[in-house]
């Protein structure tokens, strides 16, 4: 029987938390929070064009190869300006997240605020949410983070 390896990287894919903090930014202050946490660079994936009602979330993930760098990562870490039940509905974090679930892949998220209730973290099968609304707080997030994924 062949060997399966477990992948050692986390990828972590965010739009932006506003003007302050655009999707590169976030991403990056995550993954600087999962390397002090002990973690390799993740695959990093910033969302910067991407509304969070995209008219086409699929195509977007499409043209990202996310499926293929989802199945090459231990765990998607998905960053989002707010989570509420009100905005999922065809939105690229519902897409992220569902596609996590739907390839066994563990899924974490990041937010600056989260409005969802229980029965909606659990559709989501978010394993863990932080809230984080600053640079600071989203290292803290990504060290957080590391130790749990």
């Amino acid at each position: 029987m062949p060997i399966v390896e477990i992948p050692q990287r986390a990828l972590v894919v965010s739009g932006p938390f506003g003007s302050a903090l655009d999707a590169s930014r976030v991403v990056a202050a995550i993954g600087r929070g999962l390397q002090a946490g002990g973690w390799p660079e993740p695959d990093a994936c910033p969302l910067e064009l991407a509304r969070e009602e995209a008219d086409n979330a699929r195509g977007l993930l499409e043209a990202l190869c996310f499926g293929a760098r989802m199945n090459a990562a231990r765990a998607v870490i998905i960053g989002a300006r707010r989570l509420d039940e009100s905005t999922l509905a065809g939105s690229v974090t519902f897409e992220l997240a569902t596609r996590a679930r739907q390839g066994g892949v563990p899924a974490y998220a990041v937010t600056g605020e989260n409005a969802l209730d229980s029965f909606d973290v659990r559709m989501l099968d978010l394993q863990l949410i932080l809230e984080a609304r600053t640079a600071r707080a989203l290292v803290a997030a990504g060290r957080k983070l590391a130790k749990v994924i």
